[in-house]
């Protein structure tokens, strides 16, 4: 459960919509959808990671197969401590950043287009330029972590399937 929603909101849902909503009617749909995504997970996670200990401590593996179960382990402790922290510190601002760009780009006209980002006039506005750079940085880092979430994911169950 835990991957498929990781593989639908990044894969499907996510580059459907960009590809065919206009970047506001996208930016209102991720306000929705990134608080419900990343807690969602986030609680998928920590059951996964329970689970995991639970089971391994109850048959007595960790004698066993010590180095795969801590590779497994660390796996499934960054993917539950990266999706919790970007939850709780990196989603907040990036609403607020997605509102207040979308406030700015409705008041001169922009965020029709879909697909791409034309910033038109807004280029040589130093408040705006500043708040979109802002934007991507912490877009990129939350997008990143979101990647290294499915990763661990991904190692966890080639580990379970083996």
């Amino acid at each position: 459960m835990h991957l498929g929603s990781q593989f639908w909101m990044t894969i499907v849902s996510g580059l459907s919509l960009y590809f065919n909503l206009s970047r506001h009617a996208f930016g209102d749909v991720q306000i929705i959808l990134f608080p419900k995504y990343f807690s969602i997970n986030s609680v998928l996670s920590a059951i996964t990671l329970i689970q995991f200990g639970k089971i391994n401590v109850t048959r007595n593996l960790w004698d066993l197969q010590v180095y795969t179960i801590y590779k497994q382990l660390i796996a499934l402790c960054v993917c539950f401590l990266l999706e919790l922290s970007i939850w709780l510190y990196v989603v907040p601002p990036v609403l607020r950043l997605i509102a207040a760009k979308t406030a700015i780009e409705k008041a001169v006209g922009l965020g029709k287009e879909v697909g791409r980002c034309d910033l038109g006039r807004l280029v040589d506005c130093p408040h705006y330029m500043t708040m979109h750079r802002i934007f991507r940085k912490v877009h990129m880092f939350m997008a990143i972590g979101n990647v290294v979430t499915i990763v661990c994911s991904v190692f966890h169950l080639a580990h379970i399937a083996s």
